[in-house]
């Protein structure tokens, strides 16, 4: 089963995906499924001996192109409908033992530059609204692959926080005659919560950060996605993100868990003028070998808490970026 289902109370889809329940769950590294096939071995998902970067279908997708019909009939006030949509898996490298991380500044470059390849080519269907590249990465946020890997997910409509994202971003607009985004970048770039500046790129602890180290990347000039981003840019924003994510593992002391996603405009344009492009991380530590859980406040209020102030986590990101080295 592989069908979406509407939520008329909250006004949001749901998309239930039975078929993930049998996909690989932490297998030993021997059997990593993302690894290259090795002769005398089983083949893998990538039949190369070697790689830098590879991009495929996910096996077990949420969303596809090809759709089952729904296994319910919708109604009036629940409506079904197939699960539309692309999942893609992005690996980062062909070592089983690294993590963005460390791979370097010239890998995560390439990164960059397939994830503005796949959102300009997955943009282009015309059943897709919303194209996200993410990466969840450690247990600590529930990861069954080890190997270094994102995903990409393109969507038939908005999902719900981009779209309140853009709504908010539009009512500024209609107040201002400006983009949030670039009043936020204004604001910011600088100032306390400042964690590493680029020439294209900003990165800083939002003063409304939802987890206590949560960073976000910022493009300063008013780009509204990846695939119109020039390539110096594209350049200055893999610096910047090799450097942030080099920076939690220096300051944690650990291989940081995060989710990481990239917020864009939507696929037909109609949002170029309010949307800007920009990068959340969100890592789940605060400090001491705690962790930050999403608990009552923030699954049923929506209203997140968090332990750290910004400008605190800042200063501590800020200083562990200028004492990490990202490879080149």
């Amino acid at each position: 089963m592989s069908e979406r289902r509407y939520d008329p109370t909250h006004g949001e889809w749901v998309t239930v995906a039975t078929g993930r329940q049998d996909r690989i769950y932490k297998p030993a590294a021997a059997a990593c499924p993302l690894c290259p096939t090795r002769a005398a071995h089983e083949p893998t998902e990538i039949p190369r001996g070697h790689f830098e970067i590879a991009v495929f279908d996910n096996r077990f997708p949420s969303l596809s192109p090809r759709p089952p019909e729904p296994a319910i009939p919708g109604t009036d006030l629940v409506p079904v409908e197939p699960a539309y949509g692309h999942c893609e898996v992005v690996v980062f490298t062909d070592d089983h033992d690294a993590t963005l991380a460390d791979v370097g500044v010239a890998r995560v470059h390439l990164l960059v530059e397939a994830w503005a390849r796949r959102v300009a080519d997955l943009g282009a269907d015309p059943g897709v609204r919303y194209v996200l590249p993410f990466e969840n990465k450690g247990e600590a946020v529930g990861v069954t692959l080890h190997h270094p890997h994102g995903q990409i997910y393109a969507y038939p409509d908005v999902p719900p926080r981009p779209a309140r994202e853009i709504a908010a971003a539009r009512a500024h607009h209609d107040r201002t005659g400006r983009c949030v985004f670039c009043d936020v970048v204004a604001a910011e770039a600088g100032g306390v919560r400042e964690v590493l500046a680029g020439e294209h790129f900003v990165a800083g602890v939002p003063p409304w950060a939802r987890f206590p180290y949560e960073v976000d990347i910022w493009s300063r000039a008013h780009v509204p996605s990846l695939p119109e981003l020039a390539p110096e840019a594209r350049a200055d924003l893999a610096r910047v993100l090799a450097r942030v994510l080099a920076g939690y593992d220096r300051y944690f002391d650990v291989r940081t868990s995060y989710l990481l996603g990239i917020h864009a405009a939507t696929t037909d344009g109609a949002d170029r003028d309010v949307t800007h492009l920009h990068v959340e991380i969100c890592p789940p530590h605060r400090g001491g070998g705690k962790l930050k859980y999403l608990a009552g406040s923030e699954t049923f209020g929506g209203a997140f808490l968090t332990d750290v102030a910004p400008e605190v986590a800042a200063e501590r990101l800020r200083a562990a970026c200028a004492d990490a080295t990202a490879p080149a």
